[in-house]
């Protein structure tokens, strides 16, 4: 009988200094995405009217922010409507960054394309530092860097190029 408890002692003895606990790794996760949308169209109203629709092939929403593949973001809430697509968006806060192959209309005939640009909803600012070529009806004008006011429709630009047709007026 000691015999048999000798033998059940020492297992577990043995089983106690040989074998290390097991070790669970814990992860913590702070960039969780909160849901994925495919082929979507996403519309922000406010009280008055429609300010803005986002149309995406793919997106990620997190906590703070949407990411979006094929992005056409167009801005309602201004008196001009402006669309804005690229390869790529991040909508985040006031701020819509685009990048790869950026193109900006505005319904008046405005059209500058660049690779990557920034917009803010709030001072309705578009500025790109990558270079970029704009078109209003048959002026070309490219540069190294454009900023933009959708409201006030001043363009700010850096190493400018430009190509103009002047009018003539007759009496």
């Amino acid at each position: 009988m000691n015999l048999f408890f000798s033998i059940i002692f020492l297992g577990l003895l043995s089983i106690f200094l040989l074998f290390q606990p097991l070790n669970i790794k814990q992860q913590e996760f702070v960039d969780v995405p909160l849901f994925e949308l495919k082929d979507f169209t996403l519309y922000e109203l406010d009280t008055k009217s429609l300010r803005t629709i986002m149309v995406g092939s793919a997106a990620t929403r997190y906590s703070d922010r949407y990411t979006v593949k094929n992005m056409d973001y167009t801005d309602n809430s201004k008196t001009y409507v402006a669309s804005m697509q690229a390869k790529n968006g991040l909508y985040k806060d006031d701020f819509v960054t685009l990048d790869g192959d950026v193109v900006y209309t505005r319904e008046d005939g405005l059209t500058f394309k660049t690779k990557k640009a920034i917009y803010n909803k709030k001072t309705s600012d578009v500025v790109s530092d990558v270079g970029y070529i704009a078109y209003l009806n048959d002026d070309v004008v490219t540069g190294s860097y454009i900023k933009y006011n959708n409201l006030t429709k001043i363009i700010y630009s850096k190493n400018v190029i430009a190509r103009y047709q002047l009018q003539e007026r007759r009496k």
